[in-house]
């Protein structure tokens, strides 16, 4: 049985996840797009909102030019190509995207490309929602590309507006970087994994990073640490990062017997109300290397939360590439690569505590392979993509309805009074009061999707609200005022 979080009652706290003890309603899983080539192929990355309310995501090919595609589509289906890669000669606007998009306080969207660039090995780029890409970084740029190459992962705005990532290889040592980007394209390398024989710091980072409140950042990497158990170059980590160059390893995987622990996380993690980090790992675990989910503290304390493949034929699934996200009800929920009941992948939610209920086996004609962390759309479904098959072959597009209720997100997710915000939500038309944690904030209803404010002099950190006539919703997560 999952905790569904009651909204109203915990309207002025967002670490009230375990206040209710009301049951899940049922699933209802609905295929809104399957992808047929020519507007993208083989989605490995999940899905942003955009102000406009439609769903962005990337494709690793397909589109006019077979290297990559960005798409958007509705919240009830409805796909448009939005942008093919290598539209330019040689690929010099990038290819071969494996990262999803996010979106800037202005509305802009931000990725990365894998492959292509000036140097053939990767992109950072803007993207208008209506489609003007512009590449503001060619990764390569040094020699020995020092700067970083072949970004897989996505990019976080940090409080300073700045974009912060990671790339797969390259840096000073061959073996993967962290970086930040001003939306000018104002590039700098802030770390550089394998600094040591074996990797002990970590190796080939792929997933994105998260920046709290103190600004340090946490993330993942596929291999390094300082197990023993993995070969050379072990199995990978957990680290910490203050942005002033100063990486602490915080686990290493793989250093229980059998990788009990788990083996080599793709995606990066997720700070849950509790002020702890969860993960995954698609590898290790006490069942014949089906993957974990795991808890970690700011410390580095962690604790295993769920073996896949506990069940029969792996029917609550097995190697989780994806990432996991915290909904509304406070619990967490993912995606497995294979396995399920039909062995093409499954969807899954997970309590804090670690009791797992599978939502969704997938059958590949509804698609296969969902290797995207989700993202609960700010009507309360949950949306995602699927990496293979479908109806065209190529990958699809779901929604996932668990019966949450609307909220809002706020874009970006702090700053100090004064700073412009933008309100992503549904039905907004005809909003009545924005308050910042009980401050009335002065705004403009721009669509039925947006909101614009400012931060009201005496906010202080905690939900933002929208009162409309049909009622009021709050932030997912709460609002930080520095």
């Amino acid at each position: 049985m999952f905790l569904k979080l009651d909204k109203t009652a915990c309207a002025v706290s967002m670490l009230c996840a375990a206040m209710t003890t009301t049951t899940l309603p049922a699933q209802t899983i609905t295929m809104l797009e399957s992808l047929n080539n020519a507007d993208g192929a083989y989605p490995f990355a999940g899905l942003v909102q955009a102000i406009t309310g439609e769903f962005y995501g990337t494709t690793y090919t397909g589109g006019a030019n077979l290297s990559g595609a960005i798409f958007k589509v509705g919240a009830n289906g409805s796909l448009a190509l939005v942008y093919s890669f290598c539209s330019e000669t040689n690929c010099t606007d990038g290819a071969l995207p494996r990262a999803g998009l996010m979106q800037d306080s202005n509305g802009n969207l931000y990725g990365a490309a894998a492959s292509g660039g000036t140097n053939n090995r990767g992109t950072v780029f803007n993207i208008t929602p209506a489609g003007r890409l512009t590449v503001i970084y060619n990764f390569c740029n040094l020699a020995g590309c020092a700067d970083g190459a072949e970004p897989y992962g996505g990019l976080v705005q940090a409080s300073n507006g700045s974009l912060v990532g990671t790339t797969e290889s390259g840096g000073q040592y061959g073996f993967g970087s962290i970086f930040s980007i001003t939306p000018a394209g104002s590039f700098k390398t802030l770390y550089s994994f394998c600094a040591s024989t074996g990797c002990p710091d970590g190796a080939s980072p792929s997933g994105t990073l998260v920046q709290v409140a103190n600004g340090v950042y946490y993330g993942t990497t596929q291999s390094g640490g300082k197990s023993a158990n993995c070969g050379a170059y072990a199995c990978g980590t957990v680290f910490k990062f203050t942005g002033a160059g100063a990486l602490t390893t915080l686990h290493s995987f793989c250093v229980k017997s059998g990788c009990a622990d788990g083996k080599a996380p793709y995606a990066g993690l997720t700070l849950a109300s509790d002020g702890n980090f969860y993960g995954t790992t698609p590898f290790g675990g006490a069942n014949a290397n089906n993957g974990t989910v795991f808890k970690i503290t700011p410390a580095g304390k962690l604790t295993t939360l769920y073996n896949f493949c506990s069940q029969v034929g792996c029917a609550d699934g097995q190697v989780p590439n994806a990432g996991l996200i915290q909904a509304t009800d406070g619990n967490l929920y993912g995606a497995t690569s294979s396995g399920g009941a039909q062995g093409y992948g499954s969807l899954f939610g997970i309590t804090l505590s670690g009791a797992l209920t599978t939502l969704h086996s997938f059958d590949n004609t509804d698609g296969a392979a969902p290797d995207g962390t989700l993202i609960q759309g700010t009507n309360g479904d949950f949306y995602g993509t699927t990496s293979d098959d479908g109806a065209n072959g190529a990958g699809t597009v779901f929604g996932l309805s668990v019966g949450l209720g609307a909220f809002v997100e706020t874009v970006p997710t702090s700053g100090k009074v004064g700073a412009a915000v933008k309100i992503l939500g549904t039905g907004l038309t005809g909003a009545n009061s924005v308050t910042f944690n009980g401050v009335a904030a002065v705004f403009t209803v721009v669509s039925s999707s947006e909101i614009t404010t400012t931060v009201p002099t005496g906010a202080t950190t905690g939900p933002v609200s929208v009162r409309t006539s049909a009622g009021t919703f709050t932030s997912n997560s709460a609002f930080r005022v520095p």
